[in-house]
């Protein structure tokens, strides 16, 4: 069973005095560092001088280059995405990391596949918010909290998990509605990649695959799309489920709807399918993804932009794209 840790296990005098330093003000960024000042911390901000440095200005940080952030910090947060990280951590983060330091990731990838090895004497920590980044701002303004995973890689001082704890709770983990839960950097980067490389993507492609068919039996682009997902019911039941359960949120359903949904959907689902999530967590556990996607950076994108630009000129794409514009989201 997984640590679930309370409020009372919060030792905030482990941030008391620190800098801590937000380096990258995107979503994350954002998010974490508004919520961190508001409850009292000494936030400051590293970015390079784009809209996000301006918009970090803007909401009244002291900001800095990236490298200089980390060396006027205690604590360092890398919120910036994961293909970028290595690099920025390379060139603006080790030099300036201290004995005593702690770097902050909320994500596991780059340390689990070795791409950012901090050096001895500084802690290596992961809070993880299980929430988008406009999420984790919003629910904490409104006192609620989220699901945040945490976990300790490297533990020089002693007070590694004190740290991560503080500033779980620092960001909003522990608010009404809120969870913070141990995990490891391995088992936040299998989780996140099976997600992306499982059912997240075929969801997807099974949304396509059902329009397509839909429309080849006479239903009109629009009824389809709006009906798939167009709605927003999708969103929606995806809430039901964070609220009631998996199953549990069929209650909200008509009996019609949960008697089709309990005697069709099992037959999507066959030995094929867990053949390849399997496949997927080996993947995942043996590096090849990453040696993959480490190649495919390399070489450019060639891939990963040819794959985006013909799901985004197909047919339902150029439908969603008349209909979203009638709609006015476009």
């Amino acid at each position: 069973m997984a640590r679930i840790f309370q409020p009372n296990e919060v030792d905030k005098s482990v941030l008391a005095g620190k800098t801590i330093a937000v380096i990258g003000y995107g979503n994350q960024g954002r998010a974490q560092g508004l919520n961190l000042r508001a409850r009292g911390y000494r936030v400051i901000v590293g970015n390079r001088q784009d809209e996000s440095y301006r918009k970090a200005q803007e909401d009244g940080f002291e900001v800095y280059s990236m490298d200089r952030a980390a060396a006027l910090a205690d604590v360092v947060m890398l919120l910036v995405p994961d293909e970028v990280a290595p690099a920025i951590f390379k060139d603006a983060i080790l030099p300036n990391l201290a004995k005593g330091n702690a770097l902050v990731m909320a994500s596991g990838y780059n340390v689990t596949y070795r791409h950012i090895v901090a050096p001895e004497g500084v802690d290596v920590v992961m809070v993880a918010p299980r929430m988008i980044g406009q999420g984790v701002l919003e629910l904490a303004q409104r006192g609620e909290g989220f699901p945040v995973l945490i976990g300790v890689h490297q533990d020089a001082t002693g007070k590694a998990l004190a740290l991560a704890l503080a500033l779980a709770d620092g960001i909003g983990g522990f608010l009404p509605h809120g969870v913070v839960v141990e995990s490891s950097f391995e088992e936040e980067t299998l989780v996140d990649l099976f997600t992306e490389h499982t059912w997240a993507g075929a969801f997807l492609y099974m949304l396509e695959k059902a329009y397509q068919v839909l429309v080849s039996e006479g239903v009109s682009p629009e009824v389809a799309i709006l009906e798939l997902y167009g709605s927003g019911e999708i969103g929606e039941i995806g809430r039901a489920m964070a609220t009631h359960g998996l199953w549990r949120q069929l209650k909200l359903h008509s009996h019609t709807s949960q008697f089709g949904q309990l005697t069709h959907g099992a037959a999507f689902v066959g030995p094929e399918v867990e053949k390849l999530m399997r496949k997927a967590i080996e993947e995942i556990r043996n590096g090849e993804f990453d040696k993959r996607w480490t190649a495919e950076q390399a070489a450019g994108l060639p891939t990963f932009q040819q794959l985006l630009d013909s799901v985004l000129s197909s047919p339902l794409s150029k439908a969603e794209d008349q209909l979203y514009a009638r709609l006015g989201r476009r």
